[in-house]
């Protein structure tokens, strides 16, 4: 958020899964000039700035067990864990394959999950910090022609409310950010996809939000540093939804 101070995060050891792509590339920009030292964490992290690598595979168990430890190690310790990586599949429950359920479960719910269960003893033994999920507006009220990828980012919002409940007396914040639609590859690529110009479809989209655009990674971004901040010390478990005013639809 604006009120953040250039040196907010300065000291502050911070791992973000899903750092190579649109949001989460904004995500370690944004945490990095602002003092952090960041682990980054995606499939190829050669795309990103950060001061420890840790390429891997989320659907690989061991893999995403081992992420906080592992940046815990690279950064010398740990304070913020952001789970921001996340697929989207299309269609109804009937257009969905078994490859779509097992990406989507396994990138959106299970690696957090797992991340969270194993980054939530050594945060406790360090005297507490913040953990910030990526859910989604369509998690809360879901919208139609996605349901696998809705029923994942209700699994996430739920979780990230448990999870900030059972652990707020360790000194643990937990709390996720919901974004409607946001202009970032993923999205782009989906257009793509689906025979459309992006320019033109992200225009387009952008009509029906009453901001009069859709959200840029930055504007996300912001808002994941402000829950990860002592700005947000008092908020364990909410779900922010940063959608432009607009509603599911």
């Amino acid at each position: 958020m604006s009120n953040l101070t250039m040196d907010e995060f300065a000291g502050k050891r911070v791992l973000v899964t899903g750092a190579a792509g649109g949001i989460g590339l904004a995500i370690v920009h944004a945490l990095r000039r602002r003092g952090a030292r960041v682990a980054a964490a995606d499939r190829d992290t050669r795309s990103v700035e950060a001061d420890a690598h840790l390429p891997g595979n989320l659907l690989d168990a061991s893999y995403a067990d081992g992420l906080p430890q592992a940046a815990s190690l690279a950064l010398g310790g740990l304070d913020v864990v952001v789970n921001n990586a996340g697929v989207i599949t299309r269609g109804d429950v009937t257009a969905s394959t078994d490859a779509d359920w097992d990406l989507s479960l396994g990138v959106n719910v299970v690696a957090p999950f797992r991340i969270c269960r194993a980054a939530i003893p050594l945060l406790a033994a360090s005297g507490g910090g913040a953990i910030v999920n990526i859910a989604s507006c369509w998690g809360l009220r879901p919208g139609p022609g996605h349901a696998v990828y809705c029923m994942t980012k209700a699994a996430i919002a739920s979780l990230t409310q448990c999870m900030g409940m059972d652990h707020a007396h360790q000194g643990i914040r937990i709390n996720a950010v919901c974004p409607n639609e946001v202009n970032t590859p993923m999205l782009r690529t989906g257009f793509i996809q689906r025979g459309f110009d992006p320019d033109n479809a992200v225009a387009e989209l952008g009509k029906t939000v009453p901001l009069g655009r859709i959200a840029e990674p930055a504007d996300i971004a912001d808002v994941v540093l402000f829950l990860a901040s002592d700005a947000a010390r008092y908020m364990c478990g909410s779900l922010v939804e940063v959608n432009g005013g607009k509603a599911v639809s």
